[in-house]
């Protein structure tokens, strides 16, 4: 059979009596043809209709037909037919190349997909906040794999609004965060709880104290996380409990920075506890209001766990009131 351009290409749906003429576009093309790549390099292989149905275990006349329909689809032979045997065209020489290519990454896709899911050696993408990175995210891994030795992780630290995109966007499976979440499409737990100090600089007034109360800092200047932040949201309300506004003189993007702002002189801040002690400032219990941060787990609803997602969920669920480091 001599190769020859058909006059006009023409996709063919799923029922073997009908056409539908006309041109698609690239999406159309793509998704009509899908299902009839497989079978074309099948039989490109094997340049034998009979011997590729029998490998591929489908119906001779299934195979035909759907050679039929992609060339007509394509609008060009790809197949030179000598009885029972065929040969491609260079036109199904040029197709067969990028069929072979999508078909790799359709294999590897799916040899990635089936190794995140495996329960042994799966991966769970997992999200938490910046003041969770030093200690507490270590530490609870490090106890999670002692039974599961081999099972990986794609972590991501961000602040909670982010981390909750993220995982309504699918990009995360779990995630801690403060405050606990409360939206109709996100199941949150809380886990536990952590006491927030009113850190000053060494040589400030407050410095000889061990305890305070916020009202004590009204005229003071602070040093906060950005908008957007759940620490700052607990700032804003805890100030305002304790009867005033705060005067924010520099907002940053993690717990540290705004420690090493007090230690020069810049500020105080309300903050978790560091996982070092840092020099140059001192952290004061808050007696009034009480000021704690909740913190909890949260993932999105009707969302199916992989097994080793649901193993780690089980893990941080058996945590509560541990979660912590002492």
């Amino acid at each position: 059979m001599v190769h020859q351009q058909r006059s006009a290409a023409r996709l063919s749906p799923s029922s073997d009596t009908e056409d539908m003429a006309g041109t698609a576009d690239a999406a159309d093309m793509a998704r009509t043809l899908a299902p009839r790549l497989a079978y074309f390099a099948g039989v490109a292989r094997t340049e034998h209709v009979t011997r590729a149905a029998q490998e591929m275990q489908v119906p001779q006349s299934t195979l035909s037909r759907a050679m039929v329909r992609l060339e007509q689809d394509l609008g060009v032979d790809l197949f030179a037919r000598h009885g029972r045997t065929v040969s491609l065209t260079p036109a199904g020489r040029t197709f067969l190349a990028s069929v072979e290519r999508a078909l790799g990454e359709i294999e590897r896709g799916a040899d990635e997909v089936r190794a995140d899911a495996d329960a042994a050696t799966g991966k769970v993408a997992f999200g938490f906040l910046h003041t969770m990175g030093a200690e507490t995210v270590p530490g609870l891994i490090h106890a999670f794999r002692a039974d599961h030795p081999r099972v990986r992780f794609s972590l991501v630290q961000n602040y909670g609004e982010a981390m909750l995109e993220r995982l309504r966007a699918g990009e995360l499976d779990l995630c801690l965060t403060s405050p606990v979440p409360d939206a109709p499409d996100l199941v949150a737990r809380r886990l536990d709880e952590q006491k927030l100090r009113l850190v000053v600089p060494a040589d400030h007034r407050l410095a000889a104290r061990r305890r305070v109360r916020l009202a004590e800092a009204a005229d003071e200047t602070f040093v906060t996380l950005e908008p957007g932040y759940g620490l700052r949201r607990i700032t804003d309300d805890l100030c305002k409990e304790a009867g005033f506004r705060p005067r924010i003189a520099f907002e940053g993007e993690e717990a540290e920075t705004l420690r090493g702002l007090v230690a020069a002189g810049l500020g105080v801040a309300l903050l978790p506890p560091p996982a070092v002690a840092r020099p140059g400032v001192v952290e004061l219990t808050v007696t009034a209001p009480r000021a704690a941060r909740e913190i909890g787990v949260a993932w999105l609803d009707g969302h199916p766990d992989t097994p080793p997602v649901a193993a780690f969920k089980k893990f941080l669920l058996s945590r509560r009131g541990n979660l912590l480091p002492d």
